[in-house]
């Protein structure tokens, strides 16, 4: 996980880039959105940030990232860590641990 001091002094005002994200399970029970398109500042550069940006945006979403540990991540379509970058336009999914058979 990211420190999040290290983002105590970034301006989240400026934002630039359009990105679309997706959330799957209790994920999305607790943002209360399957789905959303987000403009994250350009301070926002990997899936870890902007899992921290998105905690900010409402109630919600903070109780929804309140553990990032517990969360997966993919970027269009493929499973990544937190620390893959993102870029404009890319479909970034959060979702809960998943168990197969």
């Amino acid at each position: 996980m990211l420190p999040k001091k290290i983002f105590a002094a970034v301006d989240w005002r400026a934002r630039a880039r359009s990105v679309e994200v997706l959330y799957f399970a209790w994920v999305r029970d607790r943002v209360g959105t399957a789905r959303e398109h987000v403009n994250p500042p350009d301070a926002v550069t990997t899936v870890g940030e902007l899992a921290l940006w998105l905690a900010t945006q409402s109630k919600e979403h903070a109780e929804a990232f309140r553990d990032c540990d517990v969360l997966r991540a993919a970027v269009n379509q493929e499973h990544v860590s937190f620390a893959h970058p993102i870029a404009t336009g890319d479909e970034i999914a959060f979702f809960p641990p998943m168990t197969g058979g």
